[in-house]
């Protein structure tokens, strides 16, 4: 037994009964590397991930290459997903020694003062794939770094600066924000979308949330069909593939192929969190009832899947069950057959694919839509009611007796960050779909991060078991003040707001950069690293500091705090350099500009219950990304900046205050002439 059985991270106790002497990162495994002179062997990767489950099982599993390890390295495991900062600047160091992309198992070799000297992503234990086997390297490695010690300082120093210059250089003070970086943005990312299948790029494909939110919010804007066939060819085209669990809803982490057909099976929180947002804005935008559909289905796989008895959720799904990738998910028709009847079999196999060559290993199928329900209805010569009713039972008996299947690893912290990512989803889901129950599961997810999260004043990152602990970072502050402000518009609360202003205020305290602007990713008092991130591009995660910028932007407007305002121009100043360079990586962050350059519009509803909630229905049916709707109408006790007198002698029953930025119109009185107002703006 080594040192990881205590830990909170599943996935570092997965490694517990390795002979590997593992040590998690702290000072025990630092002050020994130091103390003994001894390269470390650093390994990061996370419990879903399937290619960490086959090194672990070819090489930490095995006897002679950890008595290699113990030997020759001081040994420490990671969980990228407790520790994204040092994921973070691994994965830089990793891309500038090897000129590659990496990925997990991140697999880097230390000096004792934490720089990398080699590195790479999965090694087999023996040399195949045109990589070297990891018994071999083990050896060759400790030997370099005890002959070529000069060069590896000499390196070591060029690589520390060069990660330095990865922070966003400081903008001159009058420098204008780059006012075309949103078309240019736009344009690049419409020279890679997939006219055919959906999304950007070839394979591997993922869903690139953050981009498709930016496309939508542009079709908002400017009425412009092409942002509109983006998203909705790439998320119709998701919803039809593989990558989309076809019976218990939610998506995988991404796509193998351009086709959305095989998946990396794992699910994470995350991407499911910014498609349920993206599927209901869609739904909003268009009315197209597949894309409330596919929300819908994950809201069920969410609740039913990923929600804790204290509240919170859960972080993801492993892909691999009984040791194999996609086991649990995968079918053949044989299997099905003894599921279904002959009718329910005739329009599940046509639907799904079954009719057709496998599409998996072993001459297996991963279920996606190839032939449209009303084809095969056609075909068949049934109704439409019958081939819909066929479908379900067939797809609630199919999902029954996979339920009954060994079931892939859950893994179980609830992280801040990744909560508040789906708080904010199921909260707009909710007032969108007009799902009531869904803000109520939001609201209980939120009190879980205040009550076992929040200590002191200060947040932490991560939960399980009772125990809550590691330094929060720049994620967890955003995208917890993101959630809070989506939950105030889907129904206020005045606890969520004070506590929106106590995290605005952590964040501006521990995190912002006061010299030059932005937020940096670990807070001020966090233990020194190598390189200290301030990351400004979205990656499978929005931007921090684009969704802090948005957020104290909107929470600035709403109470009038100057603070927050300058916080949030200054973020966004502070990357204009690199949005003029790299438009298309910075969707969350150009989101912002916008933000800045045209303050949100507010609309404040003051009066009679009912009838605030009837005028917030209905100004919630159209999709504004620009419009927020606060219904103030059973609030006594309000800050002065939203403090809005209803009009008792309007005799209307309900009055809005329409607020851009901080000024606000004279109330209206009608829903028909609030509409219009809103409607003259667009």
């Amino acid at each position: 037994m080594n040192r990881l059985a205590g830990e909170t991270s599943p996935y570092l106790q997965q490694h517990a009964s390795n002979p590997v002497d593992w040590y998690p990162w702290g000072d025990e495994a630092l002050s020994r590397a130091r103390r003994e002179s001894k390269p470390i062997l650093l390994s990061i990767g996370y419990s879903a991930c399937h290619w960490c489950h086959v090194m672990a099982h070819e090489s930490f599993e095995d006897e002679h290459v950890a008595s290699l390890m113990n030997d020759l390295f001081v040994n420490i495991k990671v969980d990228r997903e407790e520790r994204p900062d040092l994921d973070q600047i691994y994965q830089t160091a990793h891309a500038m020694l090897t000129r590659r992309s990496g990925g997990w198992p991140l697999t880097m070799f230390l000096t004792p003062s934490q720089e990398p000297f080699f590195g790479g992503t999965y090694f087999p234990k023996i040399s195949r794939y045109g990589l070297a086997g990891f018994a071999d390297l083990l050896p060759q490695i400790a030997q370099a770094y005890r002959e070529q010690g000069d060069t590896i300082a000499d390196q070591s120093q060029r690589l520390r600066a060069a990660l330095a210059m990865t922070n966003p250089e400081p903008p001159e003070s009058a420098a204008p924000l780059p006012g075309d970086a949103a078309e240019r943005a736009y344009q690049a990312l419409a020279q890679t979308f997939d006219r055919r299948h959906g999304g950007f790029g070839g394979a591997p494909k993922f869903p690139h949330s953050a981009e498709l939110d930016f496309c939508l919010r542009r079709y908002a804007m400017h009425r412009d069909p092409s942002a509109l066939e983006i998203v909705s060819v790439s998320l119709l085209r998701m919803a039809e593939g593989g990558i989309h669990d076809q019976l218990g809803g939610g998506f995988c982490r991404y796509s193998v192929d351009a086709e959305w057909t095989i998946p990396h099976f794992e699910k994470m929180l995350y991407d499911n969190a910014a498609l349920l947002s993206l599927y209901a804005d869609a739904w909003r935008a268009t009315e197209d009832p597949r894309f409330a559909a596919t929300a819908r289905d994950i809201v069920a796989w969410v609740i039913g899947e990923m929600r804790s008895s204290e509240g919170g959720f859960f972080s993801s799904l492993d892909a691999d069950s009984e040791h194999e990738e996609g086991k649990f998910y995968v079918w053949t028709p044989e299997s099905v057959k003894v599921v279904l009847d002959d009718d329910e079999y005739a329009v599940a196999s046509r639907h799904w694919g079954l009719d057709r060559a496998p599409n998996f290993e072993h001459e297996a199928w991963n279920l996606r839509v190839v032939q449209p329900l009303e084809d095969v209805r056609r075909e068949l010569g049934v109704s439409t009611a019958q081939a819909h009713a066929l479908l379900e039972r067939a797809r609630e008996k199919l999902f029954n007796a996979r339920s009954r299947r060994v079931r892939p690893g859950r893994d179980d912290k609830m992280l801040t960050s990744w909560n508040a990512l789906m708080i904010a989803a199921l909260a707009r889901a909710s007032r969108v779909l007009e799902e009531p129950s869904w803000l109520g599961v939001a609201q209980d997810a939120a009190d879980f991060v205040k009550r076992e999260l929040w200590r002191d004043g200060k947040l932490v990152a991560t939960f399980k078991d009772g125990r809550s602990h590691l330094n929060a970072y720049l994620d967890d502050h955003a995208f917890l003040l993101a959630a809070l402000v989506e939950l105030m518009q889907t129904s206020f609360r005045p606890a969520d707001l004070q506590w929106a202003i106590e995290i605005a205020d952590a964040l501006l305290a521990r995190f912002e950069d006061r010299k030059d602007g932005g937020f940096f990713f670990t807070s001020h008092d966090h233990e020194p690293l190598i390189h200290r991130p301030k990351p400004g591009h979205d990656n499978a995660t929005p931007s921090g500091n684009g969704v802090a910028a948005q957020a104290l932007l909107t929470l600035g407007h709403w109470l009038g705090e100057t603070r927050y305002l300058d916080a949030a121009q200054r973020c966004v100043r502070a990357f204009s350099r690199d949005m003029a360079a790299q438009a298309s990586s910075f969707s969350s962050l150009l989101i912002a500009m916008r933000d800045c350059e045209v303050p949100p519009t507010t609309v404040i509803l003051t009066g009679e219950r009912a009838a605030c909630a009837e005028w917030k229905r209905g100004l919630e049916r159209a999709y504004r990304p620009e419009v927020r709707v606060l219904d103030l109408s059973a609030q006594p006790s309000l800050p002065t900046a939203l403090s809005k007198p209803h009009q008792e002698d309007s005799r209307a029953p309900a009055s809005a205050w329409v607020c851009r930025g901080v000024s606000c119109l004279p109330p209206i009185h009608s829903l028909k002439t609030l509409e219009e107002a809103l409607a003259s703006d667009e």
